[in-house]
């Protein structure tokens, strides 16, 4: 599949996922539950104003934010529609809802001092766009909390990359390939960004900050 074919695919699953997504009968969604309080626990660590999520979906995140930080500033960016609209529904204050692409920002450079993105980044067929994005739309000294299933296990790699994947595509939906240690480096290094942490937590979750320095 090109760009494109694995983008629509993305925005078919979550266009369906989008009510449920939530909700008692999430399904698969139901993991990305478990980086909530790992992504709060990191933003609690330094002050921050204008915080962007990438990836944002109906906005859970970004609900959670606001009751807690109401005084801050917050943008959701999400490629389906149909989540964004759940999103808005929220009436969130303080907050604005974009569709559009996190491979390519759509927004001004130097605009936020905060970008998270969570159980998003495997479905990115350029992830150095999402990096070169992320550089130009932090503010200097910003960072980027990146939360998503990894692991270092080559053989676990190959089969997710391989197997898994191409099965999902078959039953709809748009991951791209597993979150690897080396790409983030990688792609970080190219965008002229620095890898503060790079953790592989309980449950295979990859955690890690990156800071526009």
């Amino acid at each position: 599949m090109n760009d494109k074919e694995y983008k629509e695919l993305s925005i078919k699953e979550f266009t369906k996922a989008a009510q449920r997504y939530e909700g008692n009968h999430a399904g698969v969604y139901e993991i990305c539950k478990k980086d909530y309080p790992d992504i709060l626990k990191e933003l609690e660590k330094e002050e921050f104003n204008d915080l962007l999520d990438a990836g944002c979906g109906p906005a859970p995140m970004i609900e959670l934010l606001s009751e807690k930080y109401p005084d801050k500033h917050y943008t959701g960016l999400d490629l389906t529609p149909a989540m964004i609209e759940q999103a808005k529904k929220k009436n969130i204050p303080n907050a604005v809802f974009v569709v559009g692409d996190c491979e390519n920002f759509p927004f001004d450079d130097e605009s936020f001092d905060a970008i998270i993105c969570s159980m998003s980044f495997h479905h990115y067929p350029n992830p150095q766009d999402f990096f070169n994005s992320v550089k130009r739309c932090l503010k200097p000294g910003g960072r980027l909390i990146l939360r998503d299933m990894t692991s270092d296990n080559k053989v676990l790699q190959w089969i997710v990359d391989n197997i898994e994947m191409p099965f999902a595509h078959l039953i709809g939906k748009g991951d791209y390939k597993m979150a690897k240690r080396s790409t983030v480096y990688e792609c970080a290094q190219k965008a002229g960004l620095k890898v503060e942490s790079f953790e592989i937590r309980k449950g295979m979750r990859l955690h890690s900050v990156i800071r526009k320095v």
